[in-house]
């Protein structure tokens, strides 16, 4: 049985009067919505700084997934009988349409019940003890609920198996050559001392504000706890997954191979890039921004003086010991360097930054292996704890010197946080505010690549070089993830096109075709959204002239925060009207 707030409640019985406007509706259905997620989401609210469900799990299960169908079914049924026009807040009228959509997207995507994979090898019930990345883990009492969540983990993860099974039933699964990455990451969890868990790692660092005696006490109820729930529920759940999962898993990789798969990738690729481009379009983009990177890659080889072809000049970056380090200290410490020579230089491009800090960690080694080159989190809502960028030291001889300064700029400023620690300091509900739409921040993240020029970045030839691998990257994206999910793409075919077309090192290239297997469309959003809002960046330039300023550009870009990228267009050719004028 769910919990429903009193103030949902309350909320429910106001907005049944015939007195409310159709404006004041909508306003309390938003904020019970997101009430009613904060209360399902514990995990979420808790990183928020939310703590009134901060020793509970998510609700989790086939009927929550079929409640929160029937639920959001209801609500939209509600926005329909809304009529917008009659508001008479413009900014609740983006609003409506923003929260609308949610809920449209939401219902189709459930049709295709993608939601009977409940594994990634990114992320999820196997990985647990990450988050406390995101916890609060301050006062004695944070530690207790982050104990007593533990203590009901075997729940948790017996509503995984349970969906799972289900998943086997209508046949409705992953690719094996995923699935074999997520067995081992459950067998680090079972079959281990409790002193060496990854939960345990919390409470090693235990701050000094806390007494050595509740340090005591708060170590051995984690010890009993992991030593009696937690290993024993990934025991059960690594038997599960060997003996009974593993075996029932696709050969193939492609979300098209599973029911309905082709249709669900057309709705994805909509969904993502936030446009009408299909599948086959999205895939010719690719092809011609692919060709037109390499022109532009083929200058700096020029610039270089090298005298091999292409693939020799790729292999080269990939294997001279000149262009990586050789210990995970080094690399973290240039990570640092190019954070702090990045910010001073941002004025020249903004005229308003983020109140909130970033810092830098290290991915946690037990997912490093299979994940991604870096990425970001954001700060708490509560201003409790900074946004973060995530770097990856696995392996530091395979992590390029040349792509730092591009990454930095991506996943940091004046890329994701910047984007993302502003969008959090507007004026906005909450689902604006703290969701986001992966076209605007993914493309914008991609855009920011480029104003590394304007940073004082990619003097040296070869970072100039690795900022071009990483747009190139993008463009690839475009070509695989439509390869493998729509265009009948092997794995290595998709490996095999990076290679001849990009300088990442091939460990990178492994994880990020697995990454698209694992999560198709999401990749098509990062070079669509840059080529948008290039494209208005361009517009904007030649039509107002000397009245171009890339501070009031920037600031129309952000100052709503994250957008469809039809609303952004409409928004910033409002902008150039206004500024013709």
């Amino acid at each position: 049985m769910k919990n429903f707030s009193y103030l949902y409640l309350l909320i429910f019985l106001i907005s049944s009067c015939s007195q409310l406007s159709d404006e004041d509706e909508f306003g309390l259905i938003i904020e019970s919505e997101w009430q009613r997620g904060i209360e399902e989401n514990p995990l979420r609210a808790s990183a928020m700084g939310i703590l009134d469900n901060n020793d509970k799990w998510p609700s989790y299960s086939l009927n929550d997934i079929n409640d929160d169908h029937n639920h959001n079914v209801d609500i939209l049924n509600k926005l329909n009988r809304i009529n917008a026009d009659s508001f008479n807040n413009p900014e609740n009228i983006l609003n409506f349409e923003l929260f609308k959509n949610q809920y449209i997207e939401s219902i189709e995507s459930h049709s295709f019940k993608a939601f009977l994979i409940p594994f990634s090898h990114r992320g999820g019930i196997q990985l647990q003890h990450e988050s406390a990345e995101t916890l609060p883990l301050r006062e004695v009492s944070h530690y207790e609920d982050w104990i007593t969540r533990l203590n009901s983990i075997d729940v948790y993860i017996n509503n995984h198996i349970d969906i799972a099974k289900q998943g086997i039933k209508e046949d409705i699964m992953p690719p094996r050559i995923l699935m074999e990455r997520v067995l081992g990451q459950i067998e680090n969890q079972a079959f281990i001392k409790p002193s060496e868990s990854p939960f345990y790692k919390a409470f090693m660092e235990i701050p000094d504000s806390i007494s050595n005696d509740d340090k005591k006490l708060l170590q051995k109820a984690a010890l009993e706890v992991i030593e009696k729930k937690v290993i024993p529920a990934y025991a059960t759940l690594y038997n599960f997954f060997k003996n009974e999962y593993l075996p029932n898993c696709r050969e193939t990789i492609g979300i098209n191979k599973i029911p309905k798969g082709s249709k669900y990738y057309e709705f994805l690729a909509k969904k993502f890039t936030t446009t009408d481009l299909n599948p086959n379009e999205i895939h010719d983009i690719g092809l011609n921004e692919v060709k037109r990177i390499k022109a532009e890659m083929m200058k700096v080889i020029d610039e270089v003086k090298w005298e091999g072809t292409f693939k020799e000049f790729l292999e080269y970056l990939r294997s001279d010991s000149r262009f990586y380090f050789d210990n995970p200290e080094d690399l973290l410490t240039e990570y640092l360097a190019t954070s702090k020579r990045i910010d001073p230089e941002l004025v020249k491009l903004f005229s308003y930054l983020p109140s909130v800090p970033y810092g830098i960690r290290p991915i946690p080694m037990e997912s490093a292996p299979d994940t991604t080159t870096a990425y970001y989190q954001p700060p708490a809502a509560d201003g409790s704890r900074a946004g973060f960028y995530y770097v990856n030291l696995y392996r530091p001889e395979v992590r390029p010197k040349y792509e730092i300064e591009v990454l930095t700029v991506h996943e940091a400023m004046p890329g994701h946080h910047l984007q993302i620690a502003i969008s959090m300091e507007l004026d906005l509900p909450n689902f604006r505010k703290y969701g986001g739409i992966t076209a605007f921040v993914e493309g914008w993240g991609l855009y920011s690549e480029a104003l590394g020029y304007d940073l004082g970045l990619y003097k040296d030839p070869y970072s100039k070089f690795g900022q071009l691998t990483y747009e190139m990257w993008r463009a690839i994206r475009l070509v695989v993830d439509t390869g493998m999910h729509y265009k009948e793409w092997t794995r290595q075919d998709a490996i095999n096109y990076f290679l001849e077309n990009s300088a990442k090192s091939k460990q990178d290239i492994i994880n990020e075709v697995d990454r698209y297997i694992n999560w198709p469309g999401q990749a098509l959003a990062y070079k669509i959204g840059q080529m948008k809002i290039l494209e208005l960046r361009n517009k904007a330039k030649s039509t107002l002239g000397n009245k171009f300023d890339i501070k009031e550009f920037h600031f129309e870009v952000l100052k709503r925060g994250s957008l469809p990228l039809s609303k952004l267009e409409f928004y910033i050719n409002e902008w150039i009207i206004a500024k013709s004028l």
